[in-house]
């Protein structure tokens, strides 16, 4: 019944082949874009340091990635912020 639910209201468990394939698909835009894994952790560690100065994020789940979007290639952040900072004046 739980299971059925989930699938209407469109919460279905990933099945293993499909999280392989979008790790795949991952790897394959990362590899496109010719950016490195070095390059992409630079980036996700400035973008921490200018969003912390205005928001408390959550970093460790915090989820930056490329993706393949028809002809280029888009980045993409899931960033959970805690709460906002208040602006110095």
């Amino acid at each position: 019944m739980l299971d059925m639910l989930m699938k209407v209201f469109g919460k279905q468990e990933k099945r293993s082949g499909q999280i392989a394939k979008e790790r795949l698909q991952v790897v394959l835009i990362h590899d496109r874009a010719s950016v490195s894994p070095e390059l992409m952790d630079q980036l996700k560690n400035e973008i921490i340091g200018v969003i912390s100065k205005y928001m408390e994020i959550n970093k460790s789940e915090m989820e930056i990635s490329l993706a393949n979007d028809s002809d280029s290639v888009a980045l993409v952040a899931n960033i959970p912020v805690n709460s906002l900072r208040h602006a110095a004046r």
